[in-house]
């Protein structure tokens, strides 16, 4: 995957998302989840002294704190290669082994999608 014209518009509103906290907070990822009902969530790398989460895992907190029972889709904004397995278990734990988790660079530019199972 390497063209954002690949990814439909919901896709790409949650990359967009996920890449304005990052920029915005100065971070180094930014995420953004879609719910069952279309509602997203996005949210930038927590890094205190007593509460360390990425962005991704941030991001489903704040959906279930939000009443979401399930994610359609994820995606996180980062200059990381792969996505870690505790961020694509959060993904599982809510949205379950199937929803799409979408990788972009700090550009916006998709670099993989993989399930979060």
């Amino acid at each position: 995957m390497t063209e954002s014209a690949e990814l439909g518009p919901e896709d790409r509103k949650i990359v967009t998302l996920a890449r304005s906290v990052r920029a915005r907070n100065a971070v180094p990822e930014g995420a953004a989840v879609r719910d069952e009902t279309g509602r997203t969530y996005a949210a930038g790398t927590v890094a205190l002294e007593s509460l360390r989460l990425s962005a991704l895992q941030t991001a489903v907190a704040m959906a279930v704190a939000g009443g979401a029972t399930s994610l359609e889709a994820a995606a996180v904004v980062s200059e990381a290669d792969t996505l870690s397995d505790q961020d694509r278990a959060a993904v599982r734990d809510l949205g379950g082994p199937d929803t799409p988790v979408l990788l972009a660079g700090p550009d916006g530019t998709p670099r993989t999608s993989v399930s979060a199972g």
